[in-house]
Formats: C-alpha cells, sequence, structure tokens
C-alpha cells in the first residue's frame, strides 16, 4: 500500500512538474518573439518615458514648478500721489497672499493701462489720483481708479485683495487721527511735530497689527502622528502613471499579434498533437503578456523614482499590489484582444482605440480632480480611473496598502471579465 502511495505521488509530481515545464517553455517562446521586434521596446519603454517628460512638463515640470516663485496675482499700481499714504497702501497690496503690486510711472497713461488689461497683460491696475494722502489725512473721502475684468474670476479676486487693503488703510488713518486727537487734548503743550511724529507711530502700529491680529482661526486636518509638512507637488507624479498605464495597452499589440498569426499559421492547432494541453496553451499566453507588462511596469516606476522623484517606493507594498492587479487586467485584455482579432491589423485597432477611450476617460492625460463630478462617475467604470487612483493614492496622497485594496479589487474584477470572456471565445483555429 506505501509502494502504490509512494508511485501515486512520483506520477503525480512528474504530470505537474512536466505541466509547469510546457506553460515555462511556451512563455518563454512567446517573450522571445515579441522582444525580438524592436518595436516592442520603443512601445513599452521609450515612449512612455518621453510621454511622462513632456507631460510632467507641460503640467509644471519637476516638483510642480519653482516652489519659491510668486503666484500671486499681479495688478499695476500707478501712483500719481507719491504721498506718504499712498507708499503704505503699496506696503499693504505687497503683503497680500492674493495679489502682488506692480509699479508702472505716472507718465503711463489709463488708456495704455486699460489696453494692457484689456489684452491679459496685466490682470488689473489701481491708479492712485494726486493728493491722495492730503485728503485722507484731512478726513475726506477719494475715490481710486482700478480699470481690471470684474467677470472673471482672477479679476474679482484682484478686486477684493485691492479693497482689502484700501480698507485696512483707511481704518488704519482713522485710527491714527482718532489717536492723535485724544493725545493732544491731554498733552495740550505738544507742538505740531510732535503730533505729527505720534500720528506716524500709531499709523505704523495699526497697519502692523493687520498682519498679526489678536485674533486668527487656525485649522488642522486629522491624520497620522507621522504626518511631515507638505512637499511642493511633482507634477511627474500624475504623467508617470498615466502613461504607465495607457502605453501598457499600446504594448499589448506584439502580444496578441503572435496569437494571431498563429492561429493563422496553423501553430496553434500543430501545438494540440504535442503533449501540451489547450488550458496549458492559454495560461502560457497569459502569462507571457502578464511577464511582459510586469517588467514594463517595474522599469518605468524603476525610472520615475529614479530621475523624477516619484514616490512609488514610498509605500513599496502597495505599490506592488496595484502593479500585479492592473498588469492582470491588462494582460486579461491582451488574451481578449488576441482572441477576438483575426488580422494584425486588427489587434492594432482593438488595441489602440481602447486605449485612447480609457486613458482619455480614466484620467491618464488630464487629472480627474479637474473634471466635473459627473465624468468623474463616468470615468470610475473604466479600469484605468481604478488604476490612476490607486497609484496616486501612493505618489500623490501618502497613503498606504489600505489606500489601493479597493482599487486594486475593482482591478482584478476587470481582469476576470476579460480572461473569462477570452476564455470563452477563444478559438485554435
Amino acid at each position: 500500500m506505501k509502494i502504490t502511495h509512494h508511485v501515486f505521488t512520483l506520477h503525480i509530481s512528474r504530470f505537474i512538474k512536466e505541466n509547469i515545464m510546457h506553460i515555462i517553455d511556451l512563455v518563454l517562446k512567446d517573450l522571445l518573439q515579441i522582444f525580438r521586434d524592436w518595436k516592442a521596446a520603443f512601445f513599452l519603454v521609450v515612449m512612455p518615458i518621453l510621454f511622462t517628460i513632456v507631460f510632467g512638463y507641460a503640467f509644471g515640470g519637476m516638483g510642480g514648478g519653482d516652489k519659491d516663485a510668486d503666484t500671486r496675482i499681479p495688478i499695476g499700481f500707478s501712483d500719481h500721489d507719491n504721498g506718504q499714504l499712498s507708499q503704505v497702501l503699496f506696503d499693504l497690496l505687497e503683503a497680500s497672499d492674493a495679489i502682488r503690486p506692480v509699479t508702472f510711472d505716472a507718465e503711463t497713461t489709463s488708456d495704455d493701462l486699460e489696453k494692457m488689461v484689456d489684452e491679459d497683460e496685466i490682470t488689473a491696475v489701481l491708479i492712485v489720483p494726486a493728493n491722495y494722502s492730503d485728503a485722507l489725512l484731512g478726513g475726506e473721502t477719494i475715490k481710486l481708479t482700478t480699470i481690471l475684468k470684474s467677470d472673471t474670476a482672477a479679476g474679482t479676486t484682484a478686486q477684493n485683495g485691492i479693497q482689502a487693503a484700501v480698507n485696512r488703510l483707511t481704518s488704519s488713518v482713522d485710527a491714527a487721527n482718532f489717536s492723535t486727537q485724544v493725545y493732544v487734548q491731554q498733552n495740550p503743550q505738544v507742538d505740531q511735530s510732535a503730533s505729527q511724529e505720534f500720528f506716524d507711530e500709531v499709523l505704523n502700529q495699526a497697519v502692523a497689527a493687520w498682519d498679526n491680529p489678536p485674533l486668527t482661526l487656525v485649522t488642522s486636518q486629522t491624520g497620522s502622528d507621522d504626518d511631515t509638512e507638505e512637499e511642493p507637488l511633482n507634477a511627474f507624479a500624475h504623467s508617470s502613471s498615466g502613461m504607465m498605464v495607457q502605453f501598457a495597452i499600446a504594448g499589448l499589440i506584439g502580444a496578441a499579434e503572435v496569437l494571431v498569426l498563429e492561429r493563422k499559421s496553423g501553430s496553434l492547432q500543430r501545438l494540440l498533437t504535442t503533449a501540451i494541453s489547450r488550458t496549458e496553451i492559454l495560461i502560457g499566453h497569459f502569462l507571457a503578456m502578464f511577464m511582459m507588462i510586469f517588467i514594463q511596469f517595474a522599469i518605468l516606476i524603476g525610472f520615475a523614482q529614479a530621475f523624477l522623484q516619484v514616490e512609488y517606493f514610498r509605500a513599496p507594498l502597495a505599490t506592488l499590489l496595484v502593479t500585479v492587479a492592473a498588469t492582470l487586467f491588462v494582460a486579461s485584455m491582451g488574451l481578449l484582444i488576441g482572441t477576438l482579432a483575426k488580422t494584425p491589423d486588427q489587434v492594432v485597432v482593438f488595441a489602440l482605440i481602447p486605449m485612447f477611450i480609457l486613458s482619455g476617460l480614466g484620467g491618464a492625460w488630464v487629472p480627474l480632480e479637474f473634471t466635473s463630478p459627473a465624468f468623474q462617475t463616468v470615468a470610475h467604470f473604466t479600469p484605468l480611473a481604478w488604476a490612476m487612483d490607486g497609484f496616486k493614492n501612493i505618489i500623490v496622497r501618502g497613503m498606504g496598502v489600505e489606500s489601493v485594496l479597493i482599487p486594486s479589487g475593482v482591478l482584478l474584477g476587470f481582469a476576470a471579465a476579460c480572461f473569462g470572456l477570452a476564455v470563452w471565445k477563444f478559438k485554435f483555429e
């Protein structure tokens, strides 16, 4: 009985080993046939790297642009007063978080300034009239001239920023005037120079108080204990993941053509006359596509991490999980394309048309955050949107394994659907 059991175990072991060797031989044959063509390397590696860099610079380049650059809205400042308060107003505008003043000579006419605003050379212009300081110090109300497009978001922001600075100056002057009057009443012996010095000191204190208000609103965001200071967004984070998933589909062309050519030449039917089974043939072709796409992902992820500072290795297990799930989907889609296509030309059509549609809808080109809620809802009926969510949860949002479980699960669902359809429609003839 023990001998019979031992012989049975040897037969099972030998059978499994032979099946595995059949599959490995088929995988190696497919990979050798795919990588023998230089176009495979071009579509798998060169093209996605080039498009990653181009799209990355289109979205702001390394680190999302110069983090020290002044991104406030520029507004023109034409000073016809050259008085004490016009300089204070300029300083208040300069301290704004939303706008920054750019000085223009008083010789620049209002028509020239208006033309610059119309042609979008500058967002807005503030013209300070002559005798502005004297009028404001005397308690008079004097109107400032602003030129802007109030029907644009930038124009509205500029208008609000200018109005805030003017209101701060007016309230500071009122506070300084009132304090000076009280000071003179309590000290009638002071001369004009002393009262002016007191006024200047109070005015400076009132203006400075706007930068350090006694009451501030502090907002905070809950998170893990090891939260660190927010880093500037790396624009390559989006283009890297987007081009990677897009060109994974384009790379299927060569792999799917192998199936089509084998079917047309009768190689698939001849394989059935050998010791290899139908199941082993399907698994072998599928694993060849899986290995090809996984190698592509590994190269592109390594390149992005090493040369573009895209933090895929921030959560290596999460990255591996999304990569495997995305690779399984793409390989299943490749098997389906190879099943449905009857000619190499059809392979190209069946690969490129879904690539463009899924990439456009799935956010590979433009981040879904920039689109409407309705578009985002439609996008998540596509697998590439979930792949983008998984990768960006890691490299943009700094999340871990928990954040990629749902995207990976959805990708596995798409992979199972494509694989099941491919097996159902697969023909050896």
